[in-house]
């Protein structure tokens, strides 16, 4: 179970990083939404299944 929670939080940490890159670059802000969302969909299922609150 921690593997997989290891690489949800790699990806979400990988993709707020994009976040902050495509802000700093002036991207559209659809592709910095899109980006949030899905940072923070992958950070959130990796800290849940972590917890062992969704397996």
């Amino acid at each position: 179970m921690t593997g997989l929670s290891t690489i949800l939080i790699v990806v979400g940490l990988f993709l707020a990083g994009g976040v902050y890159s495509f802000s700093k670059q002036r991207m559209p802000k659809g592709v910095i939404v899109l980006l949030l969302i899905a940072s923070v969909m992958c950070l959130l299922a990796g800290v849940l299944r972590l917890q062992g609150i969704w397996e």
